[in-house]
C-alpha cells in the first residue's frame, strides 16, 4: 500500500521567486529520495474556506510506509530538508503523512 507525505505551503511574499527555487532546485533534490514513486505538486488556484492563504501542495508518494521511513533517513532527504531551510521555506510549510482510507461512496 502506498503512503503519501504532504507539504502544504502558505503563500510566500514573492510567489514567482519562491517557485523559481522550488521547481528549479528543491523538486530535483526531492526526486532523488529512495522509495519515492511520485511527486505531485498542485498550485492552489482558489481557497474556499479557512486560512491562512495557501500556494502549493506537494504530495510525495512512497511505495510503502517502510519505504517512506527509509527514504526519510536517506542523505537525499536530508539534502532536500537542508535546502528547504536555506531559503526560508520552512517558515511557510506544514508537513504530514497520510495513507489512503477506503470509503463507501455508495
Amino acid at each position: 500500500m502506498t503512503v503519501s507525505y504532504f507539504a502544504l505551503y502558505r503563500t510566500p511574499e514573492d510567489p514567482a521567486d519562491f517557485e523559481s527555487h522550488y521547481f528549479g532546485t528543491h523538486v530535483p533534490l526531492v526526486a532523488k529520495t529512495p522509495g519515492l514513486v511520485d511527486n505531485r505538486v498542485h498550485r492552489v488556484t482558489r481557497q474556499y474556506v479557512g486560512g491562512p492563504g495557501y500556494h502549493l501542495l506537494a504530495e510525495l508518494v512512497f511505495e510503502s510506509p517502510e519505504a517512506m521511513k527509509a527514504g526519510m533517513r536517506s542523505p537525499e532527504w536530508k539534502a532536500s530538508g537542508e535546502d528547504l531551510a536555506s531559503w526560508g521555506a520552512m517558515e511557510l510549510v506544514t508537513m504530514f503523512a497520510a495513507e489512503p482510507v477506503a470509503t463507501d461512496a455508495g
